[in-house]
């Protein structure tokens, strides 16, 4: 091996190690639920069992399904904008990263900020497929006769979805859209499956990770560190401002929940990156692309230390935005906004 081990480095290793068995119990207990009951908060996109007619009945406040995928949380905004913001943002970030590959050749993998960025780039490749989808069926689901429509609303009525200072006009777009979405839904929501899954995991992973990235760069790097190999430049700035721009803005947008305990996958991407990076330089590499991961210091395991408790203010940053979207636009927009929980 072309990595020398100290005593201290398996403090190290244990750090890395305890993190990884650690978000794999939080994701057995969670993710990996058995059942839902009734007084449960169902948050799992893998535990409920469907009925006999394959359907899953319980949905809520945290489950996801179908619809949430690629539909908006505003009720004026068509799902086609959703599924162009997605695509733009990966046009762009593509763009950037390719432009980034030719400044630096492919060894520019060796950073975090670029493993973040792919990840970003994969979940807007894969929203804008299944929003289009998502699109796709419900306009090739007809919308029911006059009957089924009016009692519809008037079963969303009785249920006090409308406020009672709120207009005939807007009590008809909402039940429309509601309504279309119910048909929707009906015929294509079963459980999110597999892309489905992924998507929303790849989501809440991308949404700490680049909370980490850009904060310790704009922090920490660019103040404080001298690096040969770094150039602050526009093709960094855009690097560590564009990610998190088009993920916020896709999160203002999307109907996705973000619930704390999926910061599991979050710890296990940042796991991954580490071991890669014991792996490059057990194999040769002698470089250190982040000077807190170095192994050949005593300070060593309270570089990991810290760097392991800095993901859950990174992850909580993320989170409290998504609570800020969820509580202030339903007061701001009663009439227009409906929360993604």
């Amino acid at each position: 091996m072309a990595l020398v081990v100290f005593w201290y480095d398996f403090i190290c290793f244990g750090i890395v190690a305890a993190a990884l068995i650690g978000s794999l119990w939080v994701l057995w207990k969670k993710e990996a639920a058995s059942r839902c009951d009734e007084e449960s908060v169902y948050e799992s996109l893998l535990a409920a069992r469907p009925d006999a007619d394959g359907f899953v009945r319980a949905t809520s406040r945290a489950h996801v399904g179908t619809s949430q995928l690629w539909t908006s949380c505003w009720i004026r905004v068509h799902p086609v904008w959703l599924v162009l913001t997605r695509f733009v943002s990966f046009a762009v970030m593509a763009g950037i990263l390719s432009w980034d590959i030719v400044e630096w050749d492919a060894s520019i993998f060796v950073y975090y900020t670029e493993w973040t960025f792919t990840l970003v780039m994969v979940y807007f490749a894969l929203g804008t497929g299944i929003s289009a989808y998502g699109c796709w069926a419900c306009l090739s689901t007809p919308l029911p006769e006059n009957g089924a429509r009016a009692e519809f609303l008037k079963r969303e009525e009785e249920e006090g979805r409308f406020a009672n200072s709120a207009t005939y006009h807007e009590k008809n777009i909402w039940g429309k859209i509601k309504l279309q979405s119910h048909y929707a839904q009906e015929e294509f929501q079963r459980r999110a499956g597999f892309w489905g899954y992924l998507m929303q995991t790849i989501y809440q992973t991308c949404g700490g990770a680049i909370i980490l990235t850009d904060l310790v760069f704009w922090l920490v790097i660019v103040p404080f560190l001298s690096n040969s190999h770094l150039g602050l430049n526009m093709l960094m700035g855009c690097m560590h401002t564009v990610n998190a721009v088009f993920l916020i803005l896709d999160t203002l947008l999307n109907s996705l929940p973000f619930p704390w305990f999926r910061f599991a996958y979050f710890v296990q991407w940042s796991c991954l990156y580490v071991v890669f990076q014991w792996v490059l330089h057990a194999c040769g590499f002698t470089w250190w692309p982040y000077p807190f991961l170095e192994l050949d210091t005593p300070w060593a395991p309270l570089w990991y230390f810290a760097m392991a408790v800095v993901h859950i203010p990174c992850y909580g940053i993320y989170a409290l935005i998504v609570k800020a979207k969820n509580s202030i636009f339903p007061r701001l927009f009663p009439h227009d906004f409906v929360r993604s929980y």
